[in-house]
């Protein structure tokens, strides 16, 4: 997911100053802005804002080709990896590996969250961290090298979890990132000269679709996009299903779907999506060109007066019976959307049927509103689990 402000030298003052607010919270400024009736309009900043289901569609799925190619998760400092090929072998390697992981980890679980979650968890690092333990295969294979094992961990305590970043400077964070790209490209290299004849992680997966030509740096770049979003992403999305069922009594009895659905309805880790057209053309009665800034905002979107019922209120019952309007997109939409999305659901599902049908919880707030970064992440809280004598996995 990719944010550029781009504001352009000469703009008038109110669209410079409106290209400041958008930098400093691009969620406040569009939320401020949102008349709860537009499909899109063109901000103060100058840049066009899109949330009416139609518009977004048409832009994320860019069928005119009307938008420049692009892909929200193979980005590198080059640019976009490719070929498009790469990106679907890749993708379809993940997919497969997590799937077959979760399958064979699903009986698994539950111990899982009583080791992890109960009697107390500090949250939103308490999902990242379950996330990462229960995946931790998929991310490197039990035999990887130790060096590369310490910089993976590293990686996600001072990139991933919400806030780390801000914890370290600027410097600190590139001499950071040198030596993980470092540790990243020997091992890729190792496993080039190897020649596995299956993948048994996601670096084998990036390694192997990647093809024999492509730069390691570039490749370790795309296995760290994997890295944020199984560990952060998912994570994140889990967090905000904990924090939305301790805060709201009753909803704990609803479908797992239902509230993980609604989780990612009212807060998409995946926010926002930035656009650049490729030549002049009407977006929905609007003349946009090479020099705009097309931002699609999800959050909006899903909160949008007109697609959606009482759209800021936690409502899991809402997905009894799905709405025909498709002003859902927590992953995406069109070509690049996430690949992972349907072993995502499955396996927030899962974890959210454990935590709800097995023990009784509670939330206690240690912040508010979510923590604005790459991805949006919830705010810090306390959740306490106590057995449910009467389920499944009480004592």
């Amino acid at each position: 997911m990719e944010s550029s402000t781009g504001a352009a030298a000469g703009r008038p003052a109110q669209g410079r100053r409106g290209a400041a607010s958008f930098r400093r919270d691009p969620l406040a400024y569009l939320g401020a802005e949102f008349d709860g009736t537009r499909e899109l309009w063109r901000s103060a900043s100058g840049r066009l804002c899109v949330v009416g289901p139609d518009a977004v569609r048409e832009v994320l799925g860019n069928r005119r080709g009307m938008f420049v190619e692009t892909s929200d998760f193979f980005h590198t400092r080059a640019g976009v990896f490719g070929p498009r090929a790469a990106q679907v072998d890749i993708g379809r390697g993940a997919r497969a590996l997590m799937r077959r992981r979760l399958d064979a980890g699903r009986a698994g679980l539950p111990g899982l969250v009583r080791d992890r979650l109960v009697p107390v968890s500090r949250w939103p690092d308490a999902g990242n961290l379950l996330v990462r333990a229960h995946l931790a295969d998929v991310l490197l294979r039990p035999d990887a090298p130790e060096p590369l094992r310490r910089a993976v961990d590293a990686v996600v305590e001072r990139a991933v979890l919400a806030g780390a970043r801000d914890r370290h400077s600027t410097a600190s964070r590139l001499l950071f990132r040198r030596r993980v790209m470092r540790v990243l490209a020997t091992e890729i290299r190792a496993r080039r000269a190897a020649r596995a004849d299956e993948p048994h992680d996601l670096l084998d997966v990036v390694v192997s679709g990647g093809g024999p030509t492509a730069p390691p740096g570039d490749l370790a770049e795309v296995y760290l996009s994997f890295l944020f979003a199984t560990v952060g992403s998912v994570g994140f999305a889990l967090g905000w299903a904990v924090h939305l069922v301790g805060t709201h009594p009753g909803t704990e009895k609803a479908e797992p779907e239902w509230i993980v659905r609604e989780a990612l309805r009212l807060w998409p880790v995946a926010w926002l999506f930035t656009r650049k057209p490729s030549g002049a053309h009407d977006l929905a009665g609007v003349a946009v060109g090479p020099d705009d800034d097309v931002d699609v905002c999800s959050y909006l979107t899903h909160r949008h007066p007109l697609h959606w019922d009482r759209p800021d209120e936690f409502v899991p019952g809402r997905w009894a019976a799905p709405p025909g309007d498709p002003a859902f997109i927590p992953f995406g939409y069109g070509p690049h959307s996430c690949a992972g999305a349907t072993v995502t659901m499955a396996l927030l599902e899962d974890l959210v049927r454990i935590i709800t049908s097995d023990f009784r919880l509670s939330v206690t707030a240690a912040g508010s509103g979510p923590h604005l970064g790459p991805a949006l992440a919830p705010p810090r809280f306390t959740a306490r689990l106590s057995d449910r004598t009467d389920s499944p996995g009480g004592r």
